[in-house]
């Protein structure tokens, strides 16, 4: 069969002949349909990620995606051991898998695990949202931020959300949907969260950014906050787009109720994973396949694999790999 195949630690994928799998104890064979190119499996195939400890080379990328089994279903699963689903044919674990609905597209549905199962985790586990809640997400044009974005109100009932991000027309549509919106590099981002953090104070702040606009946010929540008064900001990092460390003066957390939690596959326990691909998924399949929430993808062949991998994807689009 056809596979993107990983020879060397670092190096990226080949498109390369490879023997077909074999199925064990708990595991089928499934005819890929589709497979998401993210950030996890490129950092699993660079051997940085602690998972690529357990595998061995030559390996094929790609942790989830669409498979279609025997009887015809189609599911979403995730690539076991070395045996990833950039390819043909992969070994999945039948137990494991969430059906997708039949409205939905594969192209879709691989896409939606990713992001969808991140931001139900940061929303729900993380940032604790309840309805009513006022919600900025900084970085709310990139791929999980959007989906976290319509998620915060449409799944989470947040009375208010703001989307802060720099694709001006996909900040435009989050618009459309009901959140107000602030586009980075040209609105004054410290000025505007100072203003609506004054107005109504933020009960949570979702940051898939972190750097400079990070520095900004945390300065204007505290300087919106007046002496002698108190209200809890949940701040979660998730993604740090704009830089990896901060400067943060020590009176920022003195001087406003911030607390401030990373989601990681370090920082949330096993179980919430878990309940994300056991409760969260096939609600959020469900969702697309109604059309309540939205996913921008672009479709490219397996056999471009080695001009996929090192392409940046257009902004808060996933590329997804079809064979």
């Amino acid at each position: 069969m056809k596979a993107a195949v990983v020879n060397a630690w670092g190096q990226g994928p080949v498109y390369a002949d490879l023997p077909e799998p074999q199925p064990g104890e708990g595991t089928v064979v499934a005819d890929v349909e589709a497979c998401a190119l993210t950030n996890l499996t490129k950092g699993i195939a660079s051997g940085k990620h602690y998972a690529a400890k357990t595998m061995q080379l030559p390996m094929v990328p790609g942790f989830d995606g669409v498979a279609r089994l025997a009887d015809g279903r189609r599911v979403c699963a995730v690539g076991l051991g070395s045996g990833g689903m950039l390819a043909e044919r992969a070994l999945i674990d039948p137990d494991r898998a969430v059906e997708v609905p039949e409205r939905l597209d594969s192209v879709t549905a691989a896409a939606l695990p990713n992001p969808g199962t991140s931001a139900w985790i940061t929303l729900s586990y993380a940032a604790a949202v309840k309805p009513g809640d006022h919600v900025l997400v900084l970085g709310a044009t990139g791929v999980t931020g959007s989906l976290a974005t319509q998620l915060a109100r449409s799944m989470f009932g947040a009375g208010a959300v703001v989307a802060a991000g720099r694709d001006a027309d996909r900040l435009q549509w989050l618009g459309s949907t009901g959140a107000q919106t602030i586009r980075l590099g040209e609105d004054d981002l410290a000025a505007r969260v100072t203003e609506l953090h004054a107005a109504r104070p933020f009960d949570a702040v979702l940051d898939y950014l972190w750097g400079e606009p990070a520095e900004q946010v945390f300065g204007a929540l505290a300087a919106a906050t007046p002496a002698g008064t108190f209200h809890a900001t949940r701040y979660v990092q998730v993604g740090s787009m704009a830089g990896a460390t901060v400067t943060l003066d020590a009176a920022v957390l003195r001087a406003a109720g911030i607390t401030a939690t990373g989601v990681g596959l370090g920082s949330v326990p096993p179980q919430v994973w878990q309940q994300a691909n056991t409760e969260a998924l096939p609600k959020l399949l469900s969702m697309a396949a109604a059309g309540e929430i939205e996913l921008r993808t672009q479709a490219r062949p397996l056999s471009d694999i080695e001009r996929i991998w090192t392409e940046s994807a257009p902004s808060g689009t996933r590329v997804v790999v079809t064979p």
